[in-house]
């Protein structure tokens, strides 16, 4: 390096507080950590919320109107037929620290270009009622929509997501991108409708999902026997182990190319990740994907007409690393730039 390029550097940046930064995209970033130049909020300083957003109650009565995304806990499990714990997830999902706020791949900074919000959890009438919970569900997020809000929420077991679509999918049925180890399409089970293994074939009959504008990926397992729905109902299912054949980029274009352009939910299932990756989860299956994988899945659907999303199924109490807590985080982020776009495309 030569002396001028020193003198050069030093004159920049040696005295340079930790936001004093040149680069416009880095800089919009750095504006939502750094105050009086060199004086940021610790990671771990004040109550938790997902992604360290502004927390607004919506059920303590606070007005949702003016955001533009509202991040939600559902901490509900009584859908599970396995491994119950998933009703901590939000909170477990809350406590971790340093996701974002800048996307290096998108080159995004989403909390710096919408109005997003930790809105809480949803109130629930009855610990003991599954059915009562999904109606509470159902009206939480018809409130939250009513609002012109986009909900992205962290569950809580995968049942949740049948409440969620009959909110969302009212007025027309809704296209899906679900990233799981199951299809979740199964028939009532020892006497419920309502539990984690079926939202998606509910939300089918009820007239909200469109099957045929529906595309589940990473499927396995000894469950696969239970799917038949999907198939007959004209979903689309990549297994697993087709992952690895077909490649990411192809997968990507066939699940934008099955949405199209129509209004699309992202629902993501913290057991499609092997649990190597991700142990703590009600019901783990061997075979599963890669956290690589699927943020590059994710990635490739910016642009999509994204109404809503949900990272499910972290249970926190199975997992004494957190690495489960930190992947549902990371996919949370993921899901809240692609909101970001999709609220930006909508404005244009």
């Amino acid at each position: 390096m030569s002396a001028e390029k020193l003198a050069a550097l030093r004159a920049r940046y040696a005295d340079a507080a930790g936001g004093d930064i040149d680069d416009p995209d880095f800089r919009k970033a750095a504006s939502l950590q750094f105050a009086e130049s060199d004086r940021r909020k610790w990671p771990f300083a004040d109550p938790a919320t997902f992604l360290d957003a502004p927390f607004r109650s919506a059920a303590g009565g606070d007005d949702l109107h003016g955001l533009d995304i509202a991040l939600i806990g559902v901490p509900m499990d009584l859908g599970v037929t396995n491994r119950a714990g998933s009703r901590l997830g939000p909170r477990a999902v809350r406590a971790i620290e340093r996701v974002g706020p800048y996307h290096h791949v998108l080159r995004m900074t989403p909390m710096a270009d919408c109005r997003v919000a930790d809105v809480g959890d949803v109130p629930f009438r009855s610990r003991f009622s599954l059915e009562s919970c999904h109606q509470d569900i159902e009206d939480f997020y018809r409130m939250v929509a009513s609002a012109g809000v986009l909900p992205l929420s962290v569950g809580g077991d995968h049942s949740i997501s049948r409440g969620i679509l009959a909110a969302l999918g009212k007025d027309r049925p809704v296209g899906m991108i679900h990233i799981d180890a199951h299809c979740d399409t199964g028939g009532n089970y020892e006497g419920s409708k309502f539990h984690h293994g079926g939202p998606f074939r509910q939300a089918v009959l009820e007239g909200t999902l469109d099957p045929e504008r529906t595309i589940q990926i990473g499927i396995r397992g000894g469950a696969d026997y239970l799917w038949e729905f999907s198939k007959v109902s004209g979903m689309t299912v990549i297994h697993a182990e087709d992952v690895p054949r077909l490649g990411i980029p192809r997968i990507i274009e066939e699940a934008r190319k099955i949405v199209g352009d129509g209004p699309t939910y992202i629902s993501f299932d913290i057991d499609s990740l092997d649990p190597g990756f991700a142990p703590g989860t009600g019901t783990p299956e061997i075979g599963g994907l890669q956290p690589r994988e699927v943020l590059e899945l994710l990635r490739g659907l910016n642009g999509i007409d994204m109404i809503g999303g949900d990272v499910v199924e972290v249970a926190p109490q199975y997992d004494a690393t957190s690495n489960t807590a930190q992947a549902g985080a990371q996919v949370l982020f993921e899901l809240l730039c692609l909101a970001t776009t999709a609220i930006a495309k909508k404005r244009m």
